[in-house]
């Protein structure tokens, strides 16, 4: 996450560097919106800061290592030449491991769970006011999923065009595999109203296009609201969010199947802000593995989802996950995995290699299956979806699109890019005065999961 320094500050500098998902550069980015509000300086880089911060993930092992690996090597680097530095974590891994973290690394000064990220500021005003020395807080605390409110939306001299907005925080699905409800806790949503006012806020400041974020941003305000005129909660949210004048998109993610209702559906048709693109998280195509996930669904369960959205809208940009060499998963339930993929078309997937989470069921189910098999079913599925993705992306060739401009291509800075309402990346001819318009471009090529195109008004 890009962070602009503040210059002339008398407050320490501040470094944060964000690990895993979209949730995390939220909590990153409110955070440090936190931070400058309180008078502290952002540093772009760690060599500069004075307290390097590291927002972690725990849903993959790569990524705890990775967080791990990290801070040892600032540790090692830092306090050599700059004693006073503070590090700390932050994040899942901070919830997970607590204490374990400074007792692993003595270096460490701070570690803040995921309910308290709103306390980072006073830790460290604490810890350099002398107060306190070390300090972890890991503790559940009421409320924690309102506290995510503050936005940095100012950068290189121009104003963000998208936002972030956090409704939820938690889950409730128990995946077996998965150790975000022991790192995230139970599911707490805001109020429809707090959360209409902070996308206000947003667009008053020039942001068109708000992707609303939960863990299973679907399961939003099963408990607080409920069902209303055959509406579940999260769609009362979409219509009360749609309503905000000068909001062109909404997004959201990320959802669960269980979670895609005809109220759902039918909205995707009635709102014409909500975009029509929709990220599910499958995981597998054998219903021997989704049942040993714990995933609520089976195979023709999500395929009627994806029919269903397909026939409300024919132009639905459809993108999911995939978990490879979940422990017991045959050659045949892979099979059954590949044959989804080849019968859904997807535009693009993540797929992660399994990887066993401490305390979750699935360390310890039997059958576990090889890292070479791993290996070698993640390169498959990898090039079968990118088969398919670069199939449904020459398509685009000869159409014309409407894509939201955010800003330079981030691999070519010289070009402008924007999306598509089905969340395509286009690249093209621009400049700074097409950032935040809703521009109609004829695509001329298409790359890998990128289409190139030309302002079609420049092709009249």
């Amino acid at each position: 996450m890009p962070y602009v320094a503040i210059a002339l500050s008398l407050m320490p500098s501040v470094y944060i560097k964000t690990y895993g998902c979209q949730m995390n550069e939220r909590d990153s980015e409110q955070v440090a919106a936190q931070l400058v509000a309180k008078g502290y300086a952002l540093a772009t880089s760690e060599a500069m800061a004075d307290v390097i911060l590291l927002n972690t993930c725990s849903v993959r092992d790569a990524a705890e290592k990775k967080a791990f690996g990290k801070m040892q090597t600032l540790a090692a680097e830092l306090r050599r030449n700059r004693p006073n530095v503070v590090l700390g974590f932050m994040g899942c891994m901070a919830q997970s491991r607590g204490q374990e973290l400074i007792d692993r690394l003595p270096d460490v000064d701070l570690v803040v769970g995921t309910q308290k990220f709103h306390r980072t500021v006073d830790y460290l005003d604490d810890i350099f006011s002398g107060r306190r020395e070390k300090i972890v807080d890991v503790e559940e605390e009421a409320g924690s999923q309102s506290t995510i409110r503050e936005h940095l939306l100012n950068g290189n001299g121009h104003k963000a065009v998208t936002g972030f907005v956090s409704i939820m925080q938690g889950c409730n699905q128990y995946c077996t595999f998965c150790i975000v409800p022991y790192t995230r806790g139970q599911e707490r949503s805001r109020s429809i109203e707090d959360i209409v006012a902070e996308c206000r806020g947003l667009v008053a400041r020039g942001v068109k296009e708000i992707t609303l974020l939960g863990q299973i941003v679907t399961s939003y305000g099963k408990r607080e609201i409920g069902e209303k005129n055959g509406k579940s909660a999260f769609v009362q949210l979409l219509e009360a969010v749609h309503e905000i004048g000068g909001l062109e998109r909404i997004r959201f993610t990320s959802p669960h199947p269980k979670g895609y209702g005809d109220d759902l559906v039918e909205a995707y048709q009635r709102l014409p802000k909500l975009v029509e693109s929709a990220h599910l998280p499958v995981q597998s195509g054998s219903d021997r593995v989704l049942k040993r996930m714990h995933r609520g669904y089976t195979r023709e369960r999500f395929l009627n989802i994806i029919e269903k959205l397909r026939k409300a809208q024919p132009q639905m940009g459809l993108t999911t996950d995939f978990i490879v060499g979940f422990p017991g998963e045959t050659e045949s339930d892979f099979e059954d995995t590949l044959s989804l993929v080849r019968e859904v078309e997807f535009e693009n997937a993540f797929i992660f290699k399994y990887s066993t989470r401490r305390d979750t069921p699935a360390a310890t189910l039997p059958d576990q299956v090889p890292q070479e098999a791993k290996e070698e079913r993640n390169a498959r599925l990898l090039g079968l979806v990118n088969e398919l993705g670069a199939k449904k992306y020459r398509q685009c060739v000869g159409q014309q699109v409407q894509i939201l401009v955010e800003g330079p291509s981030k691999k070519n800075p010289a070009r402008m890019m924007g999306r598509t309402r089905s969340n395509k990346i286009v690249v093209f001819e621009g400049s700074q005065r097409h950032r935040g318009q809703l521009l109609d471009v004829n695509i001329t090529r298409a790359g890998l999961f990128t289409l190139h195109g030309d302002p079609a008004i420049l092709m009249s």
